[in-house]
Parts: C-alpha cells; sequence; structure tokens
C-alpha cells in the first residue's frame, strides 16, 4: 500500500481556484482606486436620489387625491347651494385711510386722566 501524503502548504485545487480570483481583485482595487471606493460610492448616491424620488413621487400621489376629494366636497356644496359656496370668501376693499379714521375714532388720544399708581412701599 503506497500512501500518499499531503503537505500543510498544498491546499485543495477548488481553494486556490478562489485565492487566485481574491488576489486578482485585491490587485485590482489597488491599481485602480476608483473601483474600490469611488464607484461605490456613487452608485450609492444615484441609488439612493432615484429611491428617495420614488418615496417622495407617492407621498405626491397621495397629497393629489387628497385635494381632489375636498375639490369634490367644494364642488357638491356649489351644486346645493344657489348663490355659490356656503362660506364664499368675500374679500371688502379697505384703503389705509378709511382704517385710519376708524382707529381715531375708536381710540381718543386727547382725552385722558392720570391715576396715581401705589407704590409697593406705601401699599403697606
Amino acid at each position: 500500500m503506497s500512501t500518499v501524503h499531503k503537505t500543510d502548504n498544498q491546499a485543495p485545487p477548488s481553494s486556490t481556484k478562489y485565492q487566485r480570483s481574491s488576489l486578482k481583485f485585491r490587485r485590482w482595487g489597488r491599481k485602480t482606486p476608483f473601483v474600490r471606493y469611488g464607484l461605490p460610492m456613487i452608485s450609492l448616491t444615484v441609488l439612493g436620489a432615484l429611491g428617495l424620488g420614488h418615496l417622495l413621487q407617492g407621498s405626491k400621489d397621495i397629497a393629489k387625491v387628497k385635494d381632489d376629494q375636498e375639490w369634490e366636497i367644494i364642488e357638491t356644496r356649489k351644486a346645493i347651494s344657489r348663490t355659490g359656496p356656503v362660506d364664499a370668501y368675500k374679500p371688502k376693499n379697505i384703503s389705509l385711510e378709511e382704517e385710519l379714521k376708524a382707529l381715531k375714532q375708536k381710540v381718543d388720544i386727547d382725552n385722558y386722566e392720570y391715576k396715581k399708581i401705589m407704590k409697593p412701599k406705601q401699599s403697606e
């Protein structure tokens, strides 16, 4: 019987194949650092931006549906009432001069009374 002795520094053929490919990859990463560091960074940035855009588009779609529902409610109120929406906004044309006149009528700065305010020592 003949016995074959394997030495410790020999590896099975399949593991040497993986070791060679890992060495090639390491060498490739050392030669071109862009592939090792830049490409993953750029790909994460681009894919992250696309993912966030997709998520934001979903929230915009939901907001649009809610706005459409509110608009339908307003339109049905208009159809129910003859004069338009129930609580319609009716702006008034007011000038600053008219506001000043109204304020002067409310507050008269010429008629006033002096009132004595008690000091803390006098109140005791």
